[in-house]
């Protein structure tokens, strides 16, 4: 099974710039059992910081793919910063917006904001930057072949693609 890290695109700008979120809810199976009882407060449950530089990862892993088309296979090769202030808790969303600082041949890097919006202000409070790296494995030196199909982009991804009405950039 293929986990979903992102609900949908809602901001795109093509070669540049890429904005998902991601609603968390109560009933997903993260939340039963990873629980934060830091600080003297009694435990709650809590996003792994884990997942959140994955929502990220998926989130930077899309836009960078987009450029040439999901033609080559986009796989994250670093974690190069990662700063989360805050946890993510059920009912909240997360943003992920990422942005290409660098792209060639070999691969691009990134750099990520996550925030979580204040349902009562109608906010977004910034939680985190996540700088991530990715490598084409298309292009890569090290003499080894990969398989044709490209892996890192899913039917899911293609689903939310489709409905953010990108699937232009799917190649059939």
């Amino acid at each position: 099974m293929r986990w979903m890290w992102i609900d949908t695109i809602t901001d795109f700008e093509e070669g540049t710039r890429l904005e998902a979120v991601k609603n968390l809810s109560s009933s997903e199976e993260l939340f039963h059992d990873h629980f934060d009882g830091s600080d003297g407060q009694p435990p709650q449950p809590v996003m792994p910081g884990s997942l959140v530089i994955e929502g990220m990862a998926q989130t930077a892993g899309i836009l960078v793919g987009s450029v040439n088309r999901f033609r080559e296979k986009v796989v994250l090769a670093k974690v190069s910063k990662v700063e989360l202030d805050e946890d993510a808790v059920p009912g909240q969303c997360l943003r992920y917006q990422a942005t290409i600082e660098r792209m060639d041949a070999a691969g691009a890097s990134t750099r990520g904001v996550v925030a979580r919006l204040d349902h009562a202000k109608g906010t977004w409070q910034e939680i985190g930057r996540i700088d991530l790296m990715f490598s084409h494995l298309d292009n890569n030196l090290g003499g080894r072949e990969f398989p044709e199909h490209n892996f890192v982009f899913s039917d899911n991804f293609r689903q939310i693609l489709v409905a953010a009405g990108l699937d232009r950039f799917i190649d059939d």
